[in-house]
């Protein structure tokens, strides 16, 4: 892999070189997928699983490695999706997590000269016009923009109701950034699409152009401002929630002013306990803050990691905590259609009560399994991962030997894989939301139960939809008294085809297991032919050179069709 440059891209042009740019980001993918393909899907294939097993942990290492290297040096949008990596502390293993971490906060600066160019040219006028106070240095620098203090003139201050902002200034150039990256990802998402492993679960392409329509979204500090006062009036009398106020007459799509409400980092954790916060007070506040989100209002923050949420102290309020939740940057914002919202708090209660045939329904409500599935071995399997592993939190869930998750891989590994699965419209978003609250609230504290906040807030949809359980049972009655009633036919039919030597039965576990031994057989059948024939070809060659090398080049015959047998597996 060639090595990592510097000089790709111009801070003050925004541009830079877009066709290296563009080059470069393919060729990190390519040399990746390759990677993964020959470690992850040949050499299994060919019987040498533990070979790369004994070099994952070395190889994730190196592609986060490399990958933090390539964020930092093209910033744009391999920032947000180095981010969306280092947010999956309940998923990704710590090599990738660890190495990502701190992608929030190493975006370098614009000069100050290129942002102030742009500024004035968005507000019509020399900042000093607006401004008493214009701070050049930047308190944040994001991927597509970066913050200034400032202090608003006594009669734009007047007018707005506050004189301390936050002026947001975009990245110079950054639309053109924003184009080539989501180039080089339609073109990656395209690849991604022809591994049928992945095309059975997930419209890649479709995917893209999601985070492509959020992207846009994001470089449009209008609609920033709009997002913002909608997040406000959800939250609206509640104590738990604060939200900085937009200054509209001095808002542009590429400036943004707003209230200053800069407080302590939610994930600093000393800085809380310097002001008298207990962290792990913190965490389940926040998460019920997006639990609200996204299964009650509709409509969530799509973007809550650790740089833009604040804790912020309240000296003599009327709630019942000392402190609250700072919400920033509505760039990325998602809503939950009211279908998916239903199978959603379905979820949540299934969950809560450990209900594996219940969380399999939701999901099928959700629409992340189509409705043919058949999912009476999901269930079992749910079922059985609730009664292991239910209830644990996540530093519990660490020092769980992973010999066990192992075993729960290897007998339900193949159901899984089985099952079609799909990622439906905007789920992208909610995936997103959820992963970096888990990763937010594990870091605040360790010992963080996500039982503890979803049983309370799980009851409490409950009680809120039992006016919905006449229509419920009534609809249950029906659905028997039509079972009843279609019985004595079913019956008939199971004695018809008993007596006619008809009847089978069907068992798709056992049958997955026989088919997958056949597979292994004759895969390793042709392995052993491949090798007979190449050792052959190599010893006869010394005496013989012509019939040594047509054995050897015999031997590719087997070797294909061992190759092709487990494909066909796939």
């Amino acid at each position: 892999m060639p090595p990592l440059r510097h000089d790709l891209l111009n801070p003050v042009s925004g541009a830079g070189n877009t066709s290296a740019r563009y080059r470069r980001i393919l060729r990190f993918a390519a040399w990746n997928l390759a990677s993964i393909w020959w470690f992850e899907l040949f050499l299994p294939r060919i019987g040498l699983a533990r070979a790369a097993e004994r070099t994952r942990s070395r190889r994730m290492q190196r592609f986060a490695r490399r990958f933090h290297l390539l964020a930092v040096d093209l910033g744009g949008l391999m920032i947000k999706v180095g981010q969306f990596l280092s947010s999956r502390l309940d998923v990704l293993p710590p090599e990738i997590t660890d190495e990502l971490e701190g992608l929030q906060d190493e975006v370098p600066p614009v000069p100050f000269a290129a942002l102030r160019t742009l500024a004035e040219s968005e507000l019509g006028c020399p900042l000093e016009r607006v401004f008493a106070v214009f701070e050049e240095t930047p308190i944040a620098a994001a991927s597509l923009g970066q913050a200034h203090r400032a202090r608003l003139l006594p009669e734009f201050a007047e007018e707005a109701g506050l004189k301390d902002v936050v002026v947001k200034v975009q990245r110079p150039g950054i639309d053109v950034i924003v184009a080539v990256d989501l180039a080089a990802l339609r073109r990656v998402g395209g690849w991604l699409s022809r591994f049928r492993l992945i095309s059975d679960r997930a419209d890649v392409p479709a995917l893209v152009e999601e985070f492509a329509q959020t992207s846009h979204e994001e470089i449009d500090y209008l609609h920033e401002a709009a997002n913002s006062e909608r997040f406000a009036s959800d939250f609206d009398g509640d104590a738990r929630v604060q939200v900085p106020q937009p200054v509209w007459e001095q808002s542009t799509r590429r400036v943004l002013t707003l209230e200053d409400v800069t407080a302590i980092k939610v994930t600093d954790v000393a800085a809380l306990r310097a002001a008298g916060i207990d962290p792990a007070e913190v965490a389940p506040v926040f998460a019920a803050v997006m639990f609200d989100q996204l299964f009650t209002n509709g409509f969530f923050h799509a973007d809550p990691h650790p740089g833009n949420i604040f804790v912020t102290p309240v000296h003599g309020g009327s709630g019942e905590k000392p402190w609250k939740l700072t919400f920033i940057d509505f760039g990325m914002t998602g809503e939950v259609t009211a279908s998916t919202r239903s199978g959603l708090r379905k979820l949540l209660i299934a969950a809560a009560a450990r209900d594996g045939k219940g969380l399999v329904a939701a999901i099928r409500d959700v629409g992340v399994l189509i409705p043919a599935a058949d999912t009476v071995e999901l269930e079992r399997a749910m079922t059985q991962l609730f009664a292991r592993f239910g209830g644990m939190g996540f530093a519990e869930l660490r020092e769980v030997d992973p010999r066990e998750f192992r075993d729960f891989a290897v007998e339900f590994g193949d159901l899984v894989r089985s099952l079609p699965f799909q990622l439906p419209e905007n789920f992208l978003l909610i995936i997103r939301a959820m992963s970096l609250t888990s990763g937010v609230c594990s870091s605040l504290d360790p010992k963080f139960n996500l039982w503890d906040s979803v049983e309370p807030y799980a009851a409490r949809l409950l009680r809120d939809e039992r006016g919905n359980l006449v229509q419920d049972a009534a609809r249950q009655a029906l659905d028997a008294a039509g079972l009843v009633l279609r019985l004595p036919g079913r019956v008939d039919g199971f004695l018809t085809r008993a007596e006619e030597g008809n009847l089978s039965v069907a068992n798709p576990r056992l049958e997955r297991q026989v088919a997958r031994l056949e597979r292994t057989a004759r895969r390793t059948a042709s392995v052993l032919v491949f090798a007979a024939l190449l050792v052959a070809g190599a010893l006869v060659r010394a005496d013989d050179a012509g019939l040594g090398n047509a054995l050897m080049l015999a031997s590719v015959v087997p070797l294909l069709a061992g190759l092709w047998v487990g494909r066909r597996g796939l």
